[in-house]
């Protein structure tokens, strides 16, 4: 057996063996169909993708009343994670100006033909908001060699009583500051506004703004000696827009860098001690950073308040794009992006499963050796899709030794009641009584 599915292995059994007996030996069943790929085959498929990995049927059974009724939480598997990263050593946080980045984002598992979804996700294809499960991730960044990878600490579900988007990202702000230590950032992408952070009282943070945003300086403009003081400071410009073919300049900033990067010269306009154009005067005051690359057509516009240099800023905001890693792992590589399950809990949680296989196969992948994808593969990458498709030739490993609390619960089931009955959901209405009893019934009434 190759020695890639042995190392999967070995970082799969930690995560679920703390989890009630039946249901962490139901969870690695379904943790293996994940990273292996079988829903690409399967087409989203659960239990077609159990039996494509060798599985009986009662096992695949097993697996599958795991993911909706099993004990456990995501929150609970993402700390095992970070232990079993933290107990090898390999993964390293990244730091830039004595900050470890913290990536936020949030990804939609589209579910356009769930009945009754409540929820909903911008599609940037489509226009318009579509009916999802969306995630709220909160990652931390770092590397194992040349590799940046994020380690998952917490998805985020949306509000039952507030399902909003709006009210999802608050919620998840809010998260994100709380796990927030003081040696660490957080970044965010330009789906979250500064009046946001604000409002869920970040002080250390990093985000990118619209390309025409407005401020005002911290502290209005000196008494002139004539007529009403200023109780707002001036407006701050410090990108240049079109506005009715009219061009309105930039405002003159208040620093300009300039930073050698590949025999490339970017020039960074940095503008300090300034407010939202509605706040309050006791506000707190951050500074917007423009970076003009000339790569890009369109330059780059950060919002932090904290002391950092225009590179560190930078580099915080580019150790966003790991957290990227994780929805394009877990839909596109292992086929997650396709879903059939209808239950609100199922539905919640085989794609927090989804994206905690994608950071397994990533780290497996960026720890293992580069597999090659044939002959002609003559410097392979050590990429999550080449270690996937290993996997995917590969049935559940039956033969490996997996700790002793990994197995199928030995309890009596003789007792309990089979098919409909032996449901444990509510029934909405009175069942009715068996066919021989109503026959007698109808038999006494008739007589």
């Amino acid at each position: 057996m190759p020695e890639a599915v042995y190392r999967t292995m070995n970082l799969l059994c930690p995560l679920v063996a703390a989890c009630p007996l039946g249901t962490n030996l139901g969870l690695l069943h379904l943790l293996w169909m994940l990273v292996s790929g079988r829903l690409l085959g399967s087409r989203g498929a659960l239990f077609s993708g159990l039996s494509e990995c060798g599985l009986t049927a009662p096992a695949t059974r097993r697996a599958w009343a795991a993911l909706g009724q099993g004990g456990w939480t995501s929150e609970q598997l993402l700390t095992r994670w970070a232990a079993v990263l933290g107990a090898e050593g390999r993964w390293q946080a990244h730091q830039h100006g004595g900050y470890r980045p913290v990536a936020v984002d949030v990804t939609g598992f589209w579910r356009p033909r769930l009945r009754g979804c409540p929820t909903s996700h911008y599609h940037g294809v489509a226009g318009r908001a579509l009916p999802a499960i969306p995630l709220g991730l909160i990652a931390g960044v770092g590397g194992v060699g040349p590799h940046r990878l994020a380690l998952p600490r917490a998805f985020v579900r949306a509000d039952p009583a507030d399902p909003s988007p709006r009210a999802h990202e608050r919620r998840l702000v809010r998260a994100a500051v709380r796990g927030c230590a003081e040696d660490e950032v957080l970044v965010l992408d330009g789906g979250f506004g500064v009046a946001l952070l604000q409002e869920a009282a970040a002080t250390r943070y990093v985000v990118r703004v619209a390309k025409n945003a407005t401020f005002r300086r911290a502290t209005p403009p000196p008494y002139p000696g004539r007529g009403r003081p200023a109780t707002h400071g001036t407006v701050v410009r410090p990108l240049a827009r079109t506005h009715k073919g009219r061009v309105i300049p930039a405002t003159p900033p208040d620093l300009i860098e300039t930073l050698h990067e590949d025999d490339t010269l970017l020039r960074a306009a940095v503008s300090r001690e300034l407010v939202l154009p509605e706040a309050a005067g006791d506000s707190p005051a951050f500074a917007a950073v423009a970076l003009h690359d000339p790569r890009h057509r369109q330059p780059l516009l950060l919002v932090t308040p904290l002391p950092l240099t225009p590179r560190q800023a930078r580099d915080c905001y580019r150790d966003r794009w790991p957290v990227e890693q994780l929805p394009l792992a877990a839909k596109q590589m292992l086929g997650a992006a396709r879903q059939f399950v209808h239950a609100p809990e199922t539905c919640q949680r085989l794609p927090e499963l989804a994206l905690l296989a994608g950071a397994v196969l990533s780290y497996v992948a960026a720890t293992a050796p580069a597999i090659p994808t044939g002959f002609w593969d003559r410097r392979p990458q050590p990429t999550p899709g080449r270690l996937r498709r290993l996997l995917a030739r590969t049935p559940f490993p039956q033969d490996f030794p997996v700790p002793t609390r990994i197995r199928e619960k030995a309890a009596v089931t003789g007792h309990l009641r089979t098919g409909w009955w032996g449901q444990r959901r509510r029934a909405t209405t009175t069942p009715a009584p068996p066919a021989t009893e109503a026959r007698a019934e109808n038999l006494a009434e008739a007589a």
